[in-house]
């Protein structure tokens, strides 16, 4: 695995490094011990999927509130999307600002996401599939969110959203 630390401190993409052959190519998409040598956290305690069917599906932008603050590790296993991460970190340099990144089943990328970052994502094609692993289990009561339009942050989608449930396109604005 290859690590590289976007412009916001802590948040990375990870590349695969293949080990190729006539066969194909195998690749590690985790490792406990290569996460925590970065200082990352290593601890998965939970795994999701989500599946989308339409292109231009926008789901979040989405985080838990401490004490159940999740890091995660995102993966498109399917199709494409545009995954998006804002740093919510108070104090950070880069408090309020965004990174999106392409995801897709073709380039296999990853995205680190550490806690106390907002996640969501678009879809690029019908029929997308997202992997979710996660350092912390669900708790409905911590679950927040902002609005993935609001201007405090400034989000630029590169499609016309076409489905979106009511909860995320009602997130009140971002209270600084």
């Amino acid at each position: 695995m290859v690590f590289n630390e976007t412009k916001l401190k802590g948040a990375f993409t990870i590349e695969l490094e293949r080990f190729e052959d006539e066969r194909g190519f195998f690749a590690h998409s985790w490792s406990a011990k290569r996460f925590a040598e970065r200082g990352l956290i290593s601890r998965l305690v939970e795994c999701g999927i989500s599946f989308n069917q339409k292109r231009g599906t926008l789901r979040g932008m989405h985080y838990q509130a401490a004490p159940h603050g999740q890091a995660k590790v995102v993966r498109c296993t399917m199709g494409a999307l545009y995954d998006v991460i804002i740093d919510l970190r108070a104090g950070s340099p880069t408090f309020k600002q965004w990174v999106g990144v392409e995801l897709t089943a073709d380039n296999r990328r990853m995205l680190y996401i550490p806690k106390d970052f907002a996640h969501g994502f678009q879809t690029l094609e019908d029929e997308t599939e997202v992997f979710y692993q996660m350092s912390e289990i669900y708790v409905p009561e911590s679950s927040r969110g902002v609005r993935w339009n609001d201007p405090a942050v400034d989000i630029s989608w590169p499609e016309t959203v076409t489905v979106m449930n009511e909860r995320d396109r009602m997130y009140p604005d971002f209270d600084c």
